[in-house]
């Protein structure tokens, strides 16, 4: 089982697995979990990202809203994450385990510099024996810069760090087909169109995911290398259970060639601008080639030197991410010229790619 073969792990834990129905937090079950976890002894480094913070919240402060502004949530999740993060370490401090908090924002894994940052903190929790508590920053996160759900930020996480396998528990036991009996689809080999007809969006109470935002974490997960697992969180034990009972989907990954820095690039979870390119330009991409301002017909987004963009051919086919080296202000004036324009153009010397090939992938 890949699960006992890992060296790193990272588990996801849904809200509906950590705390029930009256937003209490589930003691017995995180107990089991961490029994499993404690069987392992020091041969893995296990990482949680654990929902339930806004739940918890709204049960010390006795709201029972399910539709609350956001600036609101943010409050009720500073409370909240608070009673988390005591509940965890409780309980894991029982069994002489360590932990440590981290939240974690999505300039802290979309930005090259400060995603290498979060890996430093993680190695170093990893060295002094203690298991890294992680949510969302909920409490400063705006509607516009949110994971919107941890299953992303869980499969972000795991990419980042270099995880072997990430497990998302939930009120799910797999990914179901369309059958009548329900079937569990076991293994996950390629995310096509068939794989992505089986979305039913039904969320539980608390919630903020449903079947989409694990399939968009299985497509980061296998970009990067990183077996994924959908299974069921409802039973104690689960991970025992998981490896027992054999119900779960297997999201395969890719054979993957790419270093750390394009295997963070290919997970980025949005663009901060689209550029249009011309046939020439798609043909020297697939070829290997960097990609220059002749080749650009035009550009949409604003953007600064350093962030990730999406390149799109003639076609409207998403053919490429890459870091732009320039920001878009400048690619819109140069773009379509030839690269010895450039610095009259600009009016100082500065790279000929636009997108150096080493910090491009092929989608």
């Amino acid at each position: 089982m890949l699960v006992e073969n890992s060296k790193i792990i990272v588990l996801k834990l849904g809200s509906s697995t950590v705390v029930d129905s009256k937003g209490k937090f589930k003691k017995k079950w995180v107990t089991s979990l961490i029994k499993d976890i404690n069987s392992y002894g020091k041969k893995k480094n296990f990482v949680i990202v654990s929902s339930g913070a806004i739940a918890l919240g709204q049960k010390y402060l006795r709201i029972n809203k399910k539709k609350i502004k956001l600036e609101m949530s943010q409050a009720i999740a500073a409370v909240g994450q608070i009673h988390l993060a005591s509940e965890f370490q409780k309980l894991f401090e029982k069994y002489k385990i360590k932990t440590g908090q981290i939240l974690i924002s999505p300039d802290d894994t979309e930005q090259r510099r400060r995603a290498l940052n979060v890996r430093r903190t993680f190695d170093n929790l990893f060295k002094l024996n203690a298991i890294p508590i992680v949510n969302e920053n909920d409490t400063t996160a705006t509607a516009e810069i949110k994971y919107g759900d941890n299953d992303r930020l869980a499969a972000r996480v795991a990419q980042i760090i270099g995880a072997d396998t990430l497990v998302i528990f939930s009120d799910v036991d797999g990914l179901y087909d369309k059958s009548k009996k329900k079937k569990i689809v076991s293994t996950v080999n390629k995310i096509d169109d068939k794989i992505n007809s089986l979305i039913e969006n039904k969320k539980n109470n608390y919630g903020s995911g449903g079947i989409s935002t694990k399939l968009d974490a299985a497509k980061i997960c296998m970009n990067s290398g990183c077996h994924m697992f959908l299974a069921s969180g409802k039973k104690d034990n689960p991970i025992k259970n998981m490896i027992k009972n054999k119900i779960y989907t297997h999201f395969t990954p890719k054979i993957s060639s790419l270093d750390a820095k394009k295997k963070w690039i290919i997970g980025s979870l949005n663009s901060s601008g689209v550029i249009y390119i011309d046939q020439g330009a798609s043909r020297a991409l697939n070829n290997g080639k960097s990609l220059l301002a002749a080749g650009i017909t035009k550009i949409t987004g604003i953007f600064n030197k350093g962030e990730n963009v999406l390149i799109v051919d003639q076609n409207e086919k998403h053919l490429a991410r890459g870091l732009a080296s320039f920001n878009s202000k400048e690619i819109d004036k140069i773009k379509g010229k030839q690269s010895k324009e450039i610095e009259r153009i600009l009016g100082y010397l500065s790279k000929s790619e636009i997108i150096h090939k080493n910090d491009m992938v092929m989608l």
